[in-house]
């Protein structure tokens, strides 16, 4: 009986939203956050994607790092993570966030011990669409300026293909809270980030673009065929729950999530001052 108990899988909620604005979709990750951590609703994973493309900078990148012309011409929105990192352009992706209490067994401990539990699903959620994927420590001594751009450098286990970085990840805490975010390209040119980057000359431009199709791949490129939205969706919320002994409950969000998620939309996400305050 006490084994049967310890095998019991944890109960989280699943959400599946339809593709929104970026703006919309960080607000909602922030209000599923304060949620969970209050113990409000469960632990949370949620799967998304975004419409329109929406370039998105890390909590404290500066937006100079951003050619705003370029970026309006493209008709693409601009919104600053709740997380770190570097710039990500999203489009063409499946995206994912885990939010709970920093006391959840599986967001324990410190950042790195549960973004390598984090990991294992997601690792074994690409194996199953069919690429052969690691996920290992970087080393570290790298000491080059930090590029703009999200892909050009794999943090510690995140997924590689062929030494290639595929899929993206990073994690925020904060009053006792935990929540990790990250992408998986399916499809297309992950050079196209570069169109809207700030480079001192077009030279410049180029040369990044080409440095990141050596160093990052999308599924597409990986299988020589394309993966569906919902198909890659599915492997993740089949290996969530196997890998890490889940039982992904289908839900939504709640009136006092969405209506949180709209103060956030309005006071952050969508406020000019928020997104340019670096």
């Amino acid at each position: 009986m006490a084994m049967e108990l310890l095998n019991k899988p944890t109960r989280w909620r699943l959400i599946q939203s339809q593709a929104d604005s970026g703006p919309w979709n960080m607000a909602v990750d922030e209000s599923i956050f304060e949620a969970s951590t209050r113990g409000d609703v469960l632990p949370t994973l949620r799967l998304y994607a975004w419409d329109p493309a929406c370039l998105s900078l890390g909590h404290a990148q500066p937006v100079t790092d951003v050619d705003e012309a370029r970026l309006q011409a493209n008709g693409w929105d601009l919104v600053r993570r709740p997380t770190g990192g570097r710039a990500i352009l999203h489009t063409d992706e499946l995206t994912y966030s885990v939010t709970g209490p920093q006391d959840e067994p599986i967001l324990a401990g410190e950042i790195m011990s549960s973004y390598r539990r984090l990991s294992s699903a997601i690792l074994a959620a690409v194996e199953q669409i069919g690429v052969g994927v690691q996920a290992l420590p970087q080393d570290k001594t790298n000491n080059a300026t930090p590029e703009p751009v999200c892909f050009e450098i794999p943090s510690s286990y995140e997924i590689t293909y062929n030494n290639k970085k595929l899929v993206g990840s990073a994690q925020a805490r904060r009053k006792g809270g935990v929540l990790q975010h990250g992408t998986l390209p399916l499809v297309g040119d992950l050079a196209r980030i570069t169109q809207v980057l700030a480079f001192p000359d077009e030279t410049s431009r180029t040369l990044a673009a080409e440095r990141l199709l050596k160093r990052a791949t999308t599924v597409q490129s990986a299988l020589g065929k394309t993966i569906s939205w919902q198909q890659a969706a599915e492997a993740f919320i089949q290996a969530f729950s196997e890998v890490l002994n889940l039982d992904l409950v289908p839900g939504q969000l709640t009136d006092d999530e969405i209506s949180r998620a709209g103060q956030l939309l309005q006071e952050k996400y969508a406020n000019p001052e928020w997104t340019r305050r670096l």
